[in-house]
């Protein structure tokens, strides 16, 4: 259901931006593991390194500096 049905409705929410919110969502609970996995996925859908870096940055401030 979840890659099936959710991330194929590009018309209501890009792929890129799914991506970004699932990196979000992933680095915000501490699931580590998973992100690296979901940063060459956000890659593949058109997400920037410059992109990912400012992501993750932005994130620091709300979930703290230990996580970033």
């Amino acid at each position: 259901m979840l890659f099936g049905q959710i991330w194929s409705r590009e018309d209501q929410l890009s792929a890129r931006d799914r991506s970004l919110i699932t990196i979000a969502a992933l680095f915000s609970a501490g699931l580590f593991p998973q992100l690296e996995s979901y940063i060459r996925l956000g890659k593949e859908h058109g997400l920037t390194k410059d992109e990912a870096i400012e992501a993750i940055t932005q994130l620091a401030f709300y979930c703290g500096w230990p996580k970033a």
